[in-house]
């Protein structure tokens, strides 16, 4: 029996799913998803399965090494300022700076985004900096998926989440085993807040302090949305040229949990890293939120990297060649601590001191 209320035969598209547009989409991002690709890569967009050949020949007895993250609420700083095409770099960011951490070299990425309405040039803008990422990691976009989700979501939201796959030999997975007593810790400098901590930034400097995201902020030298959405750093390239050049016993990523936590995670039992906060001053932002909120200390450190994203555990001799390789390509990098033997009891990692102008 008909429904007498009905004008008509329900469809996708009146239900608020657009296969045109998800076409469209796919045309426009095509031209930044080709710009990420490896010559391992078989086949192109559009197959239900992305084909990645492994290189036998290169490598001995390959292990491979998988992660998976998102961007968090940075999306929302994204979406209030209409700018779409940045927080895709986040996203590989997250993803293959996990996977460098054992020694993996990143070889393929796959996205998946989330919508509540497929509008193709946002589309497009999200896959351009997710291929930008993929450049800057040397990793290919090996595929993905963009979802509508009409009734969940709010036309104009969406979210990103991405895996990403790695390689390395068996015998040259990094990790706390090969960490000894006397090694250095080097520090490589995070370009701002990252992707962590946002849903604090954004409750003390949007909704505490007030401030406007167009607004200029004199310690940033620009506006305070600019510096939101200032993308993560990619480390990728630069550990795996590190590994070649020096004797690199693991790394820590520095995301949500902060220097202590994630460092704690590749130190043993037995040895415990002490970082020196007197050899290095935070950016702007982090002191910033700090003041405008009131936020303590310790509360800022166990949720933003504070000016620290990456950590090399290396070997004594070769801290001096390690810099050297770390400034030619332009990474910011000190000696922010070293390893040392401690009681079962203590902490597996620590930061002590004081910030000089911070």
């Amino acid at each position: 029996m008909s429904d007498p209320t009905s004008t008509g035969p329900a469809t996708y598209a009146a239900a608020g799913v657009s296969i045109e547009a998800g076409d469209e989409a796919v045309e426009k991002l095509k031209p930044w998803a080709a710009k990420a690709n490896r010559p391992e890569v078989l086949g192109g967009i559009g197959g239900f399965a992305g084909l990645f050949k492994l290189r036998l020949d290169r490598w001995r007895e390959p292990v491979l090494a998988s992660s998976t993250d998102g961007v968090g609420t940075k999306i929302a700083v994204a979406q209030a300022l209409d700018v779409h095409d940045t927080v895709g770099v986040d996203l590989v960011a997250m993803v293959v700076d996990d996977l460098v951490v054992c020694g993996a070299e990143p070889l393929f990425l796959q996205d998946y985004i989330a919508v509540g309405k497929v509008l193709p040039d946002r589309v497009a803008a999200l896959v351009k900096g997710i291929a930008e990422g993929c450049v800057q990691a040397g990793c290919a976009l090996l595929g993905g998926e963009t979802a509508e989700h009409p009734g969940l979501m709010s036309d104009g939201a969406y979210d990103l989440s991405a895996t990403g796959v790695g390689v390395v030999e068996a015998d040259a997975v990094l990790g706390p085993d090969r960490v000894r007593p006397g090694d250095a810790l080097i520090a490589m400098g995070s370009s701002g807040l990252h992707s962590n901590g946002y849903s604090l930034a954004r409750h003390v400097l949007l909704d505490i302090a007030r401030m406007p995201l167009d607004g200029h902020v004199e310690e940033f030298g620009r506006t305070l949305g600019e510096e939101l959405l200032e993308p993560t750093r990619i480390y990728a390239k630069d550990c795996l040229a590190l590994i070649q050049e020096a004797g690199v016993r693991t790394f820590a990523h520095i995301t949500g949990g902060g220097l202590a936590a994630n460092l704690a995670r590749v130190i043993p039992p037995g040895l415990k890293a002490t970082l020196d906060r007197g050899t290095w001053t935070p950016q702007p932002v982090f002191s910033l939120i700090g003041q405008r909120g009131r936020v303590e200390r310790a509360e800022l450190e166990r949720t933003f990297n504070m000016g620290v994203g990456m950590v090399a555990v290396v070997a004594p001799e070769d801290v001096d060649r390690s810099l050297a390789m770390l400034t030619a390509r332009h990474v910011p990098a000190w000696v922010v601590g070293e390893v040392r033997p401690s009681a079962d009891a203590e902490p597996r990692a620590e930061v002590v001191g004081d910030h000089p102008r911070f």
